[in-house]
């Protein structure tokens, strides 16, 4: 959609970006503070999640939580929140007619929660639910353990299920006050702005929320390499579940970053990818992704399938024989050619909607305070070099840093996980 930018920052310190999408027939709005698990002590690592489910709640102007939610729905409105490792974000989306009484609720609903005793019970038996069903994923388990074992900052469901017990209503109030600052707070609003950004500003800058001290430091996240395949048993399951990991110990700049997202294109975005495509073309396998992990002093690369374990041998001989063939340079001009309509294909298709739009901002502003030039980003996908996809892909290998995880079912799956740890092995040679 067709769109401008802004960036804005009020007198309470609160910064954001104003995204004018003229004739929107939505409005959508997020508001994104550092306040995620990374600031909570391990023994009571669901403290974040569980404030973010009681803040949208009961609060000092409707002192319910289902009424509150029936105020905000009544006219086809929706909002949520999420809580990641660095992050809780709180995000709404109504209709245009409606914009100003959205922004109004989500700012007395971020401002004035009242953490009734009642709704954090309530949500104390949610949140259990929430995670007892995520702990039956069984790509996040594996996820979530590799982290661990990586040293990287992670806790898998079931772990978090028995610290709950350790959190108390009180903790929730106190990391609110800590982290609910408009220092701390960045947002994104994004809609017909037209005549609508000076409200929009008095808004936001009579949030009563403190001032605070600054915006909080994301952590420092230091990986180490596996000294040999993590493997969790899960005796119920048929197949096997891994996950390859490799790491560098910097963050890459924009034009690696460029390099990178393309040729995981080029080995396992599409159903004629170097990897995927050649596994579905011999019935080895039916999906699988890779993507890459930004941390504040660190890069990560991934890669993660779930297979029958009789493919899995064959499927990995795939992966190391063109991981290494991407380092050594061989890319054709086709295969270029063709990675790169690929993202421009999926940088156009991810702008048709007021959401999608501001999604292309959401992730490295509030990553970095960084404003995505979104118009530039077609002549950055045609600056992409094979000479750039080879330095960047090697770089993730030459520290000798990474690992691969399986999850499987028994004794055979451990054994398979030692044989494709050392399968894998010549990549980082």
């Amino acid at each position: 959609m067709k769109h401008t930018v802004a960036e804005i920052t009020l007198k309470n310190g609160a910064k954001g970006l104003l995204i004018d999408v003229p004739d929107a027939t939505v409005m959508d709005f997020e508001f994104n503070f550092r306040a995620g698990e990374y600031l909570v002590d391990r023994s009571k690592w669901e403290v974040p999640h569980l404030m973010e489910h009681v803040l949208l709640g009961a609060n000092q102007y409707i002192p319910k939580a289902r009424a509150f939610q029936a105020e905000f729905e009544k006219n086809g409105a929706a909002n949520n929140a999420s809580t990641g490792l660095y992050y809780i974000t709180y995000e709404a989306e109504g209709a245009d007619f409606e914009w100003q009484r959205i922004l109004e609720l989500m700012v007395v609903a971020i401002s004035k929660p009242l953490f009734l005793r009642e709704e954090f019970k309530a949500e104390f038996g949610n949140v259990k639910d929430e995670l007892m069903a995520r702990s039956n994923n069984h790509f996040r388990t594996l996820s979530l353990t590799a982290r661990e074992a990586h040293g990287l900052l992670g806790m898998t469901d079931r772990e978090r299920l028995k610290q709950m017990k350790n959190v108390r209503k009180k903790d929730l109030e106190d990391h609110y006050k800590r982290t609910h600052t408009t220092s701390n707070l960045r947002f994104i609003i994004a809609g017909n702005l037209n005549g609508r950004r000076e409200a929009i500003k008095r808004m936001l800058e009579g949030i009563q929320l403190p001032k605070g001290r600054k915006l909080f430091d994301l952590p420092t996240e230091i990986p180490r390499k596996l000294d040999g395949p993590i493997f969790v048993a899960r005796p119920s399951v048929k197949n096997v579940y891994f996950d390859l990991q490799t790491f560098a110990r910097r963050r890459f700049d924009d034009p690696d970053m460029d390099a990178l997202e393309l040729v995981n294109g080029m080995l396992t975005g599409t159903l004629y990818s170097r990897i995927l495509g050649e596994a579905r073309e011999r019935g080895l396998v039916y999906s699988m992704g890779s993507g890459i992990d930004v941390m504040k002093d660190a890069t990560g690369w991934w890669f993660s399938a779930q297979v029958l374990a009789r493919n899995a041998p064959a499927l990995f001989e795939i992966m190391v024989r063109e991981l290494k063939a991407v380092q050594a340079g061989a890319i054709s001009k086709d295969d270029l050619e063709s990675a790169k309509m690929y993202w421009l294909g999926r940088h156009q298709r991810g702008a048709q909607t007021v959401g999608g739009t501001m999604s292309g901002y959401t992730g490295r502003y509030y990553f970095d305070d960084a404003v995505n030039n979104y118009d530039a980003i077609p002549e950055r996908i045609k600056s992409v070099t094979r000479e750039r996809i080879v330095e960047a892909s090697r770089a993730l290998f030459t520290e000798d840093i990474g690992g691969l995880a399986v999850l499987g079912g028994g004794g055979r799956s451990k054994e398979l996980a030692n044989r494709l740890y050392e399968t894998v092995q010549p990549l980082w040679r």
